[in-house]
């Protein structure tokens, strides 16, 4: 059955949420973003306009400088329009950056960076009159419509006591000097600004939880939903059975930057490599630090050597500690005697090649139970009848 609206009342999964991101689909703040454009590009205007307006005055007093040269070679006029328009050019290009800087950053501040094609891909179905009818009557419409009034209201209680007030005041500069009058008004536009802000900042603090909610409502699952998602995500065997592998292989590539640390390696000679290191101050007992198989055994027993790390032959431990030991993990204790004796032949080796003792003869070939050997075990299943 089909799963209404009504039904879905459990929150959304982290696959559903994740898919939902990868469409576009996050929580995000107009109002944020207003805030943000409007009170940086106001403060970016205050900060920059007095190296802008003294540029500018700088430039007009050129333009209207007429000498002897600027009449004998009327291009001059025309090179000086030209810088005039550069530096406004600039000035343009500054503020914009900035602006657009601004918008991306409150915009990323809320529902984070997406990186996907999917909310401007067209989309037809959205052009059908009966459901574009359909969603002017939800639940986020007709908060957007109360969010607007109340700042439409709250704009228009604000702008008109502030206007009421100064109106007197802006009307008596007239009598005041140029440059004080510029000044007062300059101050009296800035404080407008503002109170207005300061309207879109409180919108904004209420704005942006309210989104995340209405995202978390609008992602919400039912029952029904809930228990397809299960299935699809439970999958057939061979799929998770991949999967699994893929994971193994990336897990044993990622742990190849930890063969340097290694006390030694084990390799059986050329299919598998176990890379062992053991510190008596942290550890309970060695542990595979890194381990693979084929050209990624092969790959660590490079890296091995271009550290001056032991290289050792040794089988059936190699085969069994790559079949039965985990990365990071302690060894499995059956095998403790096994790489304990290999472990004090490293020692002894380290300490020869130090000029601390004499060289010591062949590795050792320590017991492996063959139930740990998987190499055993294939050889006991094909002896079978």
């Amino acid at each position: 059955m089909d799963s209404s609206s009504q039904d879905r009342n459990l929150p959304a999964s982290e696959r559903k949420l994740q898919k939902a991101r990868e469409d576009g689909q996050v929580a995000r703040s107009h109002d944020l973003s207003h805030l943000a454009v409007l009170g940086g590009g106001a403060l970016s205007f205050f900060a920059l306009a007095p190296m802008m307006v003294a540029r500018i005055k700088n430039e007009f007093s050129l333009q209207l400088m007429f000498d002897a040269h600027a009449m004998q070679d009327p291009t001059v006029m025309l090179h000086r329009l030209g810088t005039m328009v550069l530096v406004g050019l600039v000035a343009c290009a500054v503020f914009a950056a900035i602006i657009a800087v601004i918008a991306i950053v409150s915009t990323v501040a809320v529902g984070g960076w997406v990186a996907s094609l999917k909310p401007i891909t067209p989309d037809f179905s959205r052009v059908n009159p009966l459901s574009g009818f359909g969603r002017m009557f939800t639940k986020d419409k007709a908060t957007e419509v109360l969010k607007v009034s109340f700042i439409a209201i709250m704009l228009l209680v604000v702008g008109f006591n502030y206007l009421s007030h100064g109106m007197e005041t802006l009307g008596s500069l007239v009598l005041q000097p140029s440059k004080a009058a510029i000044a007062h008004l300059s101050d009296w536009l800035a404080t407008g600004m503002g109170l207005m802000l300061l309207v879109l900042l409180v919108v904004a603090m209420i704005d942006v939880p309210l989104q995340m909610f209405l995202h978390k409502s609008r992602m919400k699952m039912s029952f029904q939903e809930m228990k397809q998602e299960h299935k699809e995500s439970d999958g057939n065997p061979q799929m998770k059975g991949r999967l699994r592998q893929r994971q193994k292989e990336i897990s044993q590539g990622n742990s190849i930057r930890a063969v340097p640390k290694a006390d030694f390696v084990l390799m059986n000679p050329t299919h598998y490599a176990v890379a062992i290191k053991y510190d008596d101050q942290s550890m309970n007992a060695p542990r595979v630090v890194s381990k693979g198989a084929d050209m990624l055994a092969f790959s660590i027993r490079d890296i091995a050597k271009e550290h001056n790390i032991p290289v050792l032959q040794s089988p059936m431990l190699a085969r069994a500690l790559y079949a039965n030991a985990e990365l990071d993990q302690d060894i499995p204790s059956s095998l403790y005697t096994a790489v304990a004796q290999v472990l004090a032949y490293v020692y002894r080796l380290k300490a020869a090649m130090r000029g601390e003792g004499p060289q010591p003869g062949e590795p050792p070939v320590p017991f492996v139970p063959a139930e740990l050997d998987p190499h055993s075990k294939v050889l006991a299943a094909t002896e079978m009848p």
